[in-house]
């Protein structure tokens, strides 16, 4: 993250701290099993965001929760089972039956929680399902993420100064950005020479791009929640909000890291066409 916001009791940061820890052991373990846990790990995620996004646009309908849930269930059955093609076309005709099921003039955002939540399912999954970099791909884009949040809220704490874009997030500052796209390039780097399967360099372009994502991402999300009037997307994480308040960052990224992988790798080896440059 890159706000720098008021000091914070020992308790509110030994709570984010917590569950920061927990939230990563769950994810790396998710990783680490791939197939199936790693699907449905993605697809629970999914399903908490469109939960946290209908409430706000579209005061928690329930109409709009059974068809977008509807559609991301079968978009994770699919997608699992490898079928990203349908899974996408399932993800597309929830958007569409989710505007049709929205109050009017909130058509627009429904189906775009479908798309949002879509990304966070489908992106991953076609990443870590390379057979050979797969394992790679994901530990990197999360090294990526998880280092521009952390260098970046500490360092906006810590330095302050001008704000990074006030009237979408008052708090972040662009001490703060240029200290997670910082981190970003040392997690990103560190892991790969660890590793030892791809050049440096250029990888530490991907992290940059990637960490400039992430936090687009995060100034996407507080835009959204700013025009709903909604501070947090919801308290289901102790310290941080909701699933949307700590995810942001990451759907933006891995859709930008899915997206250069497929377009370099194809859908069979994205993770491949996201690392490995001649």
């Amino acid at each position: 993250m890159t706000d720098s916001p008021p000091l914070e009791s020992t308790g509110e940061l030994g709570k984010r701290v917590a569950s920061g820890i927990v939230m990563a052991a769950l994810a790396v373990g998710a990783v680490a099993l791939g197939g199936w846990p790693f699907a449905l790990f993605w697809a629970a995620a999914a399903i908490g965001v469109f939960w946290e996004w209908s409430a706000m646009v579209a005061g928690g309908a329930a109409a709009v929760r059974v068809v977008g849930i509807a559609a991301l269930i079968a978009a994770a059955l699919m997608a699992g089972a490898g079928q990203i093609s349908a899974a996408s076309l399932a993800l597309a005709a929830g958007a569409a039956a989710v505007a049709a099921a929205c109050p009017g003039g909130r058509r627009g955002w429904g189906a775009a929680g479908v798309a949002y939540a879509g990304v966070l399912l489908i992106a991953p999954i076609v990443l870590r399902r390379d057979p050979a970099l797969g394992l790679l791909g994901i530990l990197f884009l999360f090294a990526v993420v998880w280092s521009t949040d952390i260098l970046g809220y500490f360092v906006g704490r810590a330095i302050g100064g001008a704000r990074l874009a006030p009237r979408l997030s008052p708090k972040k500052t662009w001490s703060g950005a240029c200290g997670g796209a910082l981190g970003a390039l040392a997690g990103g780097i560190a892991l790969i020479y660890i590793a030892g399967k791809t050049a440096l360099a250029p990888t530490a372009g991907v992290a940059f791009v990637l960490s400039i994502a992430t936090q687009t991402g995060d100034l996407f999300e507080s835009a959204v929640k700013r025009r709903f009037g909604v501070k947090d997307a919801s308290h289901v994480i102790p310290g941080h909000g909701g699933l949307m308040d700590r995810l942001d960052g990451f759907i933006a990224a891995s859709a930008v890291a899915a997206l250069v992988g497929i377009a370099r790798g194809g859908l069979e080896a994205a993770a491949q066409g996201l690392l490995l440059w001649s």
